[in-house]
């Protein structure tokens, strides 16, 4: 009896642990970050990410956008280190966009900022000030094949 339901018992829990096939992690809420540290936070996820994946300025992403600052801080500050971004829509001058997702959560009283693209993952803690945000974290980098 128990060789037939453990199987069974460990399918059930391990159903949970699927991901998309995008590699996309969905955040069910973002926070509201907002002026200085919306800024503050996306100038530096966009540096590391022009670190990260090299040749800024030819390299065209598409950004999952919102009606929020920081996804307009964002937009501004990846245009400031050299990308060129495009919307959601089709953009016949845009070659192949690679595909950009954010996101923004508070974890512990800190702010978590997620930046990810089907090859590669950056993520860091940020503390909110009066001056707007300041690293809390190392970057953490996932590579993926």
């Amino acid at each position: 009896m128990w060789r037939t339901l453990l199987p069974l018992f460990f399918s059930v829990l391990l159903s949970g642990c699927q991901t998309s096939t995008d590699g996309s992690i969905a955040s069910p809420e973002t926070k509201a970050v907002t002026g200085r540290a919306a800024s503050a936070i996306a100038g530096d996820m966009a540096a590391r990410l022009a670190e990260q994946i090299g040749g800024a300025g030819k390299t065209v992403v598409m950004l999952d956008d919102g009606p929020t600052e920081i996804a307009t801080a964002l937009e501004a500050a990846l245009k400031g280190w050299g990308f060129s971004v495009v919307s959601n829509q089709k953009d016949p001058k845009a070659a192949k966009p690679v595909r950009l997702g954010w996101s923004i959560d508070e974890v512990d009283g800190q702010v978590l900022a997620r930046l990810w693209t089907p090859s590669i993952a950056l993520g860091r803690t940020y503390r909110l000030t009066t001056a707007g945000a300041e690293p809390a974290s190392p970057l953490s980098v996932l590579r993926r094949n």
